[in-house]
């Protein structure tokens, strides 16, 4: 699946004002400067949305008065009018807030449509109203929606329904209980459905007690990146339900969400210089036992690792690794410590290779047969294969032919085209920039590109891709380079092969 979502979603912060207005316009807009307040203060992207039902039309006629058929009582007390519902939208965008609504019949999406508005919700309760679901999606608005009390597969179901619309969407998980218990939110959940769907952004709609800041902690480290609660403010005559959070609560929820996001970090892997300090002053240095003569080859017998280890010394970890490629530059004498330039041979540097791509395929979910042949393309050496070059995996070569490719982060491949073979890219993880002829594309996981015979060709990739390559049977004369430098090579002078990964 290729999608991407709109940028919009990300960190989003959405205030549900619901029936908090008491049908009051004056109340709503307090609402609205409240949560106002509360963005400018975080420096957060917030939005507040609103409810839409037409009443005549969502209440069936018979009930149009009946007070004892639950929630028709609240929706009457609560009307508003279209020009009402504008007069909030409007000053939802004074305060520079997103404007989001929910609609709740077909007519209500026209609502949304002439109001601008800039986000669509979805409710749990109509996640699988198609008829309004039709509806939501032909008015080519950004949509959210929330998926409380939907099963796994109903869940599949509106991620494939909006996919095949093209809209830009996001999905929230959501417990339909108010209000809700830690024992039922299972926010593990969104865990799974991001590893289900990682091109997608998942949020958390909750629905616990305002003082529960545990939910929305939790939420963050598990992935979510859009937070919806219902907020509203109390007065003498308004008394606010179990779910719903006064601006000084949500300020405390805003508050958590930050933090958690600030704890979480991001996915790469980032070491301080302090850090490194802090781990040095714990490292073993390398020390001499005994003297030994520049020019000599250093052997584990010569040496001993003790702390402390001073700034720039080989460390235990250092030799360990390297041990076979330190010759004294000089004279050292005994208990002086080792420093020397660490240089790195072919055998190192190809084993690091092994171990990232062997990292990068496990995180994309590719598990490889262990007597698979490795070939390492490095058209310009392979002292330059971070830059040039790509790992091959070659898994099935008859009538047909099956290769997973791995592209390296910044790695490029150089512009070639094949006269035998026509070939076929399935992008698995990773986005893929690809010329076919000189015309750019960008691929996606999830993305098809078939490239004839004849086509000239280039790849790379700056986030780094994992490809599956199916095509007719490959022949090692069979790749003709754009660059000369490249052809006049045998193809085994850019290309080592390794028989264990």
């Amino acid at each position: 699946m290729a999608q991407k979502t709109a940028e919009i979603f990300d960190d989003l912060f959405i205030f549900e004002m619901a029936n908090n207005h008491q049908g009051d316009i004056e109340h709503g807009k307090r609402i609205i400067r409240a949560m106002a307040d509360i963005a400018r203060k975080r420096n957060i992207k917030a939005a507040v949305k609103l409810q839409y039902r037409n009443l005549d039309t969502f209440i069936h006629p018979d009930f149009r008065h009946d007070t004892k058929a639950k929630h028709i009582s609240r929706f009457l007390s609560t009307e508003l009018s279209k020009d009402q519902f504008g007069e909030l939208v409007q000053e939802i965008k004074a305060q520079g807030l997103v404007s989001v609504c929910t609609p709740f019949d077909e007519e209500s999406v026209q609502w949304i449509i002439d109001h601008e508005i800039e986000i669509i919700k979805v409710a749990s309760c109509s996640a699988d109203d198609w008829p309004l679901l039709d509806r939501i999606v032909g008015a080519g608005k950004p949509v959210i929606a929330s998926t409380g009390g939907l099963q796994l597969l109903q869940i599949d179901n509106l991620i494939t329904f909006l996919s095949h619309r093209e809209v830009d969407f996001a999905i929230l998980h959501c417990v339909g209980i108010y209000p809700s218990p830690n024992e039922v939110l299972n926010l593990r959940f969104i865990e799974r459905l991001r590893k289900r769907y990682p091109e997608i952004t998942f949020g958390y709609s909750g629905h616990e007690a305002p003082e529960n800041l545990g939910p929305v902690l939790a939420a963050t480290a598990l992935g979510a990146r859009i937070y919806e609660r219902h907020v509203g403010v109390p007065t003498e005559s308004i008394t606010l339900n179990g779910y719903s959070m006064s601006p000084e609560e949500t300020d405390a929820w805003v508050a958590a969400a930050l933090e958690a996001k600030s704890i979480c970090g991001s996915l790469e892997k980032t070491i301080t210089p302090a850090e490194s300090e802090s781990l040095l002053s714990l490292k073993r240095g390398v020390f001499f036992l005994h003297p030994v003569s520049k020019g000599q080859l250093i052997t584990r017998e010569d040496v001993y690792f003790a702390m402390p280890c001073s700034p720039g010394q080989i460390t235990s970890s250092d030799f360990g690794k390297f041990r076979a490629k330190f010759i004294a530059s000089k004279n050292y004498e005994a208990n002086e410590a080792l420093f020397e330039k660490i240089n790195t041979d072919e055998f190192h540097g190809l084993r690091s290779i092994i171990h990232e791509a062997k990292g990068l395929l496990s995180e994309a979910g590719v598990v490889l047969s262990p007597s698979a042949e490795i070939e390492l393309s490095h058209h310009y050496g392979i002292e330059r294969f971070r830059e040039f070059g790509i790992l091959i995996v070659n898994l099935i070569n008859r009538e047909y032919c099956k290769k997973i490719i791995v592209v390296f982060p910044g790695q490029h491949h150089p512009e070639q085209h094949h006269i035998k073979k026509e070939e076929t890219f399935h992008v698995l993880s990773g986005v893929l920039d690809v010329t076919l002829n000189g015309i750019h594309r960008q691929l996606f996981p999830g993305d098809i590109v078939t490239i004839e015979r004849g086509v000239k060709h280039a790849f790379w990739s700056k986030t780094g891709s994992i490809i599956e390559e199916v095509s007719t049977t490959h022949f090692r004369n069979d790749s003709f380079y754009t660059d000369e430098t490249i052809n006049a090579l045998d193809p085994m002078q850019r290309k080592t092969i390794i028989t264990e990964f």
